[in-house]
């Protein structure tokens, strides 16, 4: 399927999704059925695992489903669960979402969606990870992220766990870190939509907001915060497409995508609500879904600080430092 074809599919179904949950939503978010029934019967649940595709048909559905406000797991299911599962030679249901549980001591915590997917384990220590399907994961301690997606405690035992040399686990946060890249860029899209839109719509003192010079400059500031994390992500997008999430291209593409979309969260996400007002901040409004989400994923799978401080790392061990900073690792 062409990328366009592929990108109009997933903005009607998501479309669809949110227009039958607009009004509706509430803390914590409800996992979407409907939607997670859609995305099985065309495919796009397991695009990678399933339907051989590749990262970068995967980029599309995430980014689309993120734009919507989707309450899936679905970045969870297709990149994260499906793929480990695959290395570990376990089988997983045919059908139905997954979640990963990554924890220490047989205890995991911030599990998305815990009580709405099957849960895969993947147990972090200095000998490597490993990873399993118990039978009976103990639940608890149900919360949920700034834009209300469940995240969960896991606890679960670590007898007959699958071990996998350690680089698994670091292809896994790796995979979890440009996941969220995404998922985060295609936020932006809807918050800067969302906004542009409103400032055109929105008339003071008979003028439309978008005809105020400063209103003019915030929306540039925003849309040019935007394009740098688009850039950085399709950067990460085309070395993951080329080389594979495990290679050290992917490990540095991936690590400045999580520093140049972290820093840009808080400009992007303050400009839009300073645009739309009070308006902004409701649970009701697709803004405050695509903002707070966009708040909630930048800390996953490592934090800005912590990948900025990769990234120093990378560059101090480089041969020359110089073809770090020019992304020529």
């Amino acid at each position: 399927m062409a990328d366009d074809e592929l990108r109009q599919l997933v903005d009607d179904i998501g479309r669809r999704s949110y227009d039958a949950r607009f009004g509706k939503r509430r803390l914590p978010e409800v996992f979407d059925a409907e939607l997670w029934q859609n995305l099985e019967e065309t495919g796009l649940s397991r695009l990678i695992t399933e339907q051989e595709a590749g990262p970068g048909e995967s980029a599309v559905v995430l980014a689309g489903l993120a734009r919507h406000a989707a309450a899936v797991p679905v970045a969870e299911t297709d990149v994260l669960a499906g793929w480990l599962a695959g290395c570990a030679g376990l089988e997983v249901p045919a059908t139905g979402p997954l979640t990963v549980a990554i924890g220490t001591d047989g205890t995991a915590t911030d599990v998305p969606w815990p009580r709405d997917a099957a849960v895969l384990v993947a147990e972090l220590s200095g000998a490597g990870i490993s990873v399993g399907l118990p039978d009976d994961p103990q639940i608890g301690d149900i919360g949920h992220n700034l834009a209300g997606e469940p995240r969960g405690t896991v606890s679960y035992g670590t007898a007959g766990l699958v071990r996998l040399d350690a680089a698994v686990g670091d292809e896994l946060v790796r995979r979890g870190a440009w996941a969220r890249c995404v998922q985060i860029v295609g936020t932006f899209d809807a918050a800067l939509e969302l906004t542009v839109a409103h400032t055109s719509q929105r008339v003071q003192f008979g003028r439309a907001l978008s005809k105020f010079q400063a209103v003019q400059h915030s929306l540039a500031a925003m849309a040019g915060e935007i394009e740098r994390a688009r850039a950085a992500t399709d950067l990460a997008t085309a070395a993951v497409c080329e080389y594979g999430f495990a290679a050290p291209q992917s490990d540095y593409a991936v690590t400045i995508a999580k520093v140049a979309v972290g820093r840009a969260v808080t400009p992007v996400t303050t400009i839009a609500h300073q645009l739309h007002g009070a308006i902004g901040v409701t649970i009701e409004h697709q803004l405050w879904s695509a903002t707070m989400r966009a708040r909630s994923w930048s800390d996953e799978f490592g934090s800005t600080a912590s990948h900025a401080r990769r990234l120093g790392r990378l560059t101090l061990a480089a041969d020359d430092p110089w073809d770090v900073l020019i992304s020529c690792p």
